[in-house]
C-alpha cells in the first residue's frame, strides 16, 4: 500500500468535531488523543488493552502528525477513531506532495538523519490511504490493528 499510494479524492472536508478530532495538533497532543480513545475503547468492551498494539498506535500518530508539521505545511486536521478492530488516526495537511521513503545513504554514502517516518507508519499500519482534498492539501489515514 505505501509503495502504491492508493490516492483517492474526498469530497468535501471534515468539520464534525468530535473528542477524537481537533483542527491543531502537535505531536503530544496526537498521542494523548490516541490514548483516550483507546482507553474508551478497551473500558466499553471491556477487554484488556494490548500495550504493544497501543505502543504501535501511539507512533504512527506521532510520526504522521510530525511529518505533516514538517514536510505538510503544518497539520490542518486530525482524527482519531475505532473502526472495528482498528484504530484510524487521519492526519490533513497543507501539501499535495505525496510521501516518499528516502534511501538511508546520500548520494555520497553519507548515512542521513531522519527519513524514517513514512517507513516506520507503513510498517505499522494495516492499511495506509492518501486522499486529495477539494481546497488543497491531503489527508493520510492509517489503520492500526488492535487485537
Amino acid at each position: 500500500m505505501c509503495q502504491e499510494h492508493r490516492t483517492e479524492s474526498v469530497s468535501e472536508p471534515s468539520t464534525a468535531r468530535g473528542p477524537g478530532q481537533t483542527r491543531l495538533c502537535r505531536p503530544a497532543d496526537a498521542r494523548r488523543a490516541v490514548e483516550r480513545v483507546v482507553a474508551e475503547r478497551c473500558r466499553v468492551t471491556h477487554t484488556h488493552c494490548d500495550p504493544d498494539a497501543l505502543g504501535d498506535a501511539l507512533l504512527v500518530a506521532s510520526e504522521l502528525t510530525t511529518n505533516a508539521i514538517l514536510h505538510g505545511g503544518g497539520v490542518t486536521d486530525f482524527h482519531v477513531d475505532v473502526a472495528g478492530p482498528c484504530l484510524c488516526v487521519s492526519v490533513s495537511d497543507r501539501s499535495d506532495e505525496l510521501p516518499v521513503s528516502r534511501p538511508p545513504l546520500d548520494a555520497r554514502g553519507r548515512r542521513r538523519s531522519g527519513g524514517l517516518g513514512w517507513p516506520i507508519v507503513c510498517r505499522l499500519a494495516r492499511a495506509v490511504r492518501v486522499s486529495e482534498l477539494p481546497t488543497g492539501g491531503k489527508r493520510i489515514t492509517a489503520e492500526v490493528a488492535l487485537p
